[in-house]
């Protein structure tokens, strides 16, 4: 679990127009973003301009500064569009989805990026901030890069904005990753490696990345075909929750139980179609497709089955029922598993800020958590008093999975429901879609980071 430098949540009365910059694996946007404030219900925050640039394999291959000098061939491109660019140091806000090292809010050393990108040659270990600016500078933009943010972080940082109960960002796609607002003092010193005291002073709470993938080695419940999955994974047990939730995996779990069932029950006319040989041949997007035929005759199903993995045999309605009941069992245990996951970092914010508040022997103040602390036999009881509300916390979620498969989050919010109300502590956890949150959460982490510096010179 790594602490941002994010330690700020937005008051939602930021007001402005602020340039944000995502970097994906695939796609570079660059967009202008104008926000509004809460109080602007339901127009708090608006993409005014945004340019979409294929990050294509030969863009992939430019080595070193190449590859920062085409980024800033097109963030100039959007900028003299829309900035006078004689105003002065123009502030950005980027959401990089790759690992980066992070020395301050808008800082980090470079590291692989990994996916074909030939970008840190030469430059791993440099700061990206100043990598960014020295190539805008080249092209006569002065830019500051003012903050950093991974994709969980900016989902929560965007819909922190408009909700102010959101204490969660989530997301579930090919992927899987959350980050949550947690006290400081829930992780160690060291974890903080070496900042400076000045952000220790101004910090009671960080936004933790949690890595959230990584965990469940020798504690997930896992099946003949988890483990098929993972022998022959290239990285075995590198990411234990990942395997059994995210979309990279759903289909594959599916298709290695399917080759099973078509040896053994003779589903498929006991013949496995060519193309299913193939390892993560039986994609995510196949299966959600089949899940969300919910026809008697299951035609669609059928139909689109047929198209991506021709054979011999034609898939029967029995067939297409059979994979469609393995399909569900699959993505609901996902559903379930990530609801656990959400439910542990709830219960985790639950116990740190009790313990929080008990250390500095002050009142709990956080609408989104406990109303009120009191000591009981050496140790910490959470209470509410009876005139509080039972807090109601917002996780922010992006990603197709979440976001498109059939009930995926219907019965995830069930399941977490559930663990919930079974707690012991009052409230509620509601999930909430971000969309562009790459590029909000940028915008929003700037622009809490400009008024910060505002109030304190």
């Amino acid at each position: 679990m790594l602490p941002s430098f994010n330690h700020l949540l937005p008051t939602g009365n930021e007001k402005g127009q602020y340039l944000a910059l995502d970097v994906g694996g695939s796609t570079l946007r660059v967009a202008l973003v104008e926000l509004r404030g809460r109080e602007a219900s339901g127009r708090e925050s608006e993409i005014i301009r945004m340019d979409s640039f294929k990050i294509t394999p030969e863009v992939k291959k430019l080595e070193g500064m190449a590859f920062f000098d085409w980024l800033a061939a097109r963030i100039q491109e959007v900028v003299s569009k829309e900035i006078d660019i004689a105003q002065g140091s123009i502030p950005m806000g980027l959401a990089w989805s790759f690992p980066v090292e992070q020395t301050s809010l808008g800082g980090g050393l470079l590291m692989g990026m990994g996916k074909g990108f030939l970008a840190t040659q030469g430059l791993q270990g440099q700061d990206l901030g100043d990598i960014i600016k020295f190539a805008c500078k080249k092209r006569g933009l002065t830019v500051q890069l003012g903050a950093i943010v991974n994709d969980s972080t900016a989902a929560l940082l965007s819909q922190a904005y408009k909700y102010a109960s959101t204490r969660f960002g989530l997301i579930l796609g090919t992927g899987s990753n959350i980050a949550v607002h947690l006290p400081v003092s829930a992780l160690s010193r060291n974890k903080y490696g070496s900042r400076p005291a000045s952000w220790f002073d101004s910090a009671s709470h960080v936004i933790v990345n949690t890595e959230v993938s990584m965990f469940g080695k020798g504690v997930l419940p896992l099946t003949r075909w988890d483990e098929l999955l993972n022998a022959s994974h290239p990285q075995p047990e590198f990411q234990p929750l990942e395997q059994c939730l995210s979309g990279f995996y759903l289909g594959e779990i599916c298709r290695l139980a399917l080759f099973e069932a078509i040896n053994s029950t003779g589903v498929l006319g006991g013949q496995l179609p060519p193309s299913l040989e193939k390892p993560y041949s039986l994609d995510t997007e196949t299966i959600s497709r089949i899940e969300a035929d919910t026809s008697p005759s299951l035609e669609e199903a059928i139909s689109y089955f047929e198209s991506q993995h021709p054979s011999l045999h034609r898939p029967t309605i029995a067939d297409i029922t059979f994979i469609r009941d393995l399909a569900s069992l699959i993505s609901r245990r996902s559903a379930a598993l990530l609801a656990a996951a959400l439910f542990a970092l709830w219960e985790l914010r639950h116990e740190t800020e009790a313990e929080a508040e008990h250390l500095t022997s002050g009142a709990i103040t956080s609408t989104t958590t406990v109303a009120a602390v009191k000591k009981s036999d050496g140790g910490v009881v959470v209470s509410v008093s009876e005139e509080a509300e039972a807090p109601r916390t917002k996780v922010a979620f992006n990603g197709s999975v979440i976001e498109h498969y059939p009930q995926y989050r219907s019965n995830c919010q069930h399941y977490l429901d559930g663990l919930v109300a079974q707690s012991g502590h009052p409230g509620c956890v509601d999930l909430v879609p971000a969309v562009e949150s790459s590029l909000l959460g940028a915008a929003v982490a700037l622009a809490s980071a400009v008024e910060d510096e505002k109030a304190a010179s």
